[in-house]
Parts: structure tokens; sequence; C-alpha cells
């Protein structure tokens, strides 16, 4: 199932599109809200934690 994306997440997806720096960031560090923000920020990119395995695994 799918979920709406919060105020957080428009709000940071909008700071990116701006220009501003991940540091805009203006909710408190650990917080739902923050990391909602931080989701729409970097839903551009892609993602980092992908699972493969490594050489000589699998």
């Amino acid at each position: 199932m799918a979920s709406t994306p919060s105020q957080q997440w428009d709000e940071g997806k909008a700071a990116k599109r701006a220009g501003k720096p991940d540091t805009a960031n203006p909710y408190e560090a650990g917080s739902q809200e923050s990391a909602d923000w931080l989701d729409g920020f970097t839903s551009d990119e892609p993602e980092q934690n992908v699972d493969r395995p490594e050489r000589g695994e699998g």
C-alpha cells in the first residue's frame, strides 16, 4: 500500500528544488518530521543501500 507524502516530505522536496542544502531542514534532529523532510529532500537521488552480493558471496 502506497502512502501519501507528508507536508514535511513536500517541504524537503521543495527545498531541494530551490537549491537549499540538507542543513536547511527546520525540524529537530531525530524527529519523524525531520526524517520525512530528509526523505523528500533525497527522493530524486538513487538508493544508496542496494542489497547485492559482495564479491565471492552467493
